[in-house]
């Protein structure tokens, strides 16, 4: 066996290579491979009933500050304590990296996976797993953002996640994602707002002089 090795954006590449071949079909692959002795007919390599999540949120702010708050370790460790799980999953500290191929760890630890794209104030995308999945397995999370009216448009796709899942995971992503990122969102203008009042209250009043 030969190792080669490879910088993280070699293997942001390679993984999404990899993971799109495999991950929505990741059931079936393993079903034909474990369960079947005899060649495999045309057509029966290829899963049907994979389940697939598509959700669509906007939030009362600009791409760039979606993006910010999920890429960033201390916006999102902030976005974890006003979700329903909070650190109640566990204690380690939310890490995300800044790069694609980098690694992150959230929800103390139950949530893990790496960076595939990063394209900041428009898309990211991650090789996602739950802690206690098998080893290796790993679903692809998909976030496209875009800006509408005042606001952003997040299109979520989540493919490649174990068979059975599709249901508890849906309501995840609005429970302990979406739901804590508006609450997030409107905390940071409520505080710019009343920075901004601060200092108009603050403004001296022009100087009157006697006629």
């Amino acid at each position: 066996m030969t190792f080669i090795p490879c910088n993280r954006r070699d293997f942001a590449v390679r993984l999404a290579a990899l993971l799109s071949g495999l991950g929505a079909a990741g059931t079936a692959f393993a079903y034909s491979e474990a369960s079947r002795t005899e060649p495999l007919a045309a057509g029966d390599e290829v899963s049907h009933s994979a389940e697939a999540i598509h959700q669509e949120v906007v939030f009362k702010a600009d791409p760039k500050r979606v993006y910010d708050a999920l890429t960033d370790q201390k916006q999102f460790a902030k976005v974890v304590e006003l979700s329903a799980a909070g650190m109640s999953l566990g204690k380690a500290p939310t890490e995300i990296s800044s790069e694609a191929g980098g690694a992150f760890s959230l929800f103390g630890g139950h949530i893990v996976g790496r960076h595939i794209e990063l394209v900041p104030g428009q898309r990211l995308v991650q090789a996602w797993r739950i802690g206690n999945w098998g080893p290796g397995v790993y679903s692809i999370a998909k976030f496209d953002l875009a800006a509408q009216d005042s606001g952003t448009k997040l299109s979520f796709d989540h493919t490649g996640f174990p068979q059975g899942q599709g249901q508890h995971l849906a309501e995840g992503w609005q429970t302990n994602y979406w739901e804590p990122l508006a609450k997030y969102l409107a905390q940071i203008k409520r505080a710019l707002d009343d920075k901004v009042d601060g200092r108009r209250s603050r403004k001296p009043l022009p100087t009157r002089y006697p006629d």
